[in-house]
């Protein structure tokens, strides 16, 4: 889009009265895969507290994405600080950071900075997901590496958010 900065709109949307009135409605597994992609935000805030709104399982999920935010702090911050002087984005689209590879029309995965490729699911009840890897090495958090240039369909249950860093080779 060319911001530098985004902040994502609240994880869980709407107002707190909201949740009250509708809180049979709510669609928990959104709050949870949306909490899980905001984890790689600038900013991750919510509009209700999750352990009102969350059963036990989902709650330890959404805690688990916070503390993923808290991890990716200093990447986060690092790149704020470069896009405060050089205007470039601290999210940036795969087209932006591959451009002419083809990856204009993908809207589902994106890049924190230039290392973490981002791969959030979008859809409700999927527990497996295509992800598009560029050329080059990439590491799974469970220190998997996958060679890039290819399409690889990954695992992602409900508990899992998939990123993987680029590594030098």
């Amino acid at each position: 889009m060319g911001y530098a900065y985004h902040c994502p709109d609240m994880i869980g949307g709407g107002e707190y009265q909201n949740f009250k009135e509708n809180s049979c409605k709510l669609d928990r597994e959104l709050i949870v895969r949306y909490a899980q992609a905001a984890a790689f935000c600038p900013m991750m805030q919510f509009s209700a507290a999750p352990w009102r709104i969350l059963d036990k399982e989902q709650l330890d999920i959404v805690r688990t994405a916070a503390k993923l935010h808290v991890q990716m702090g200093k990447i986060i911050l690092k790149l704020a600080e470069e896009a405060s002087k050089t205007g470039e984005p601290i999210m940036r689209s795969m087209e932006y950071m591959y451009p002419d590879n083809g990856y204009e029309r993908i809207n589902d995965q994106f890049m924190l900075g230039d290392r973490i490729l981002v791969a959030p699911v979008c859809k409700k009840g999927v527990i497996k997901r295509n992800v598009c890897l560029p050329e080059g090495a990439w590491l799974t958090e469970d220190r998997i590496v996958y060679r890039g240039g290819r399409t690889i369909e990954m695992e992602c249950p409900m508990d899992k958010i998939i990123w993987l860093e680029r590594k030098e080779e």
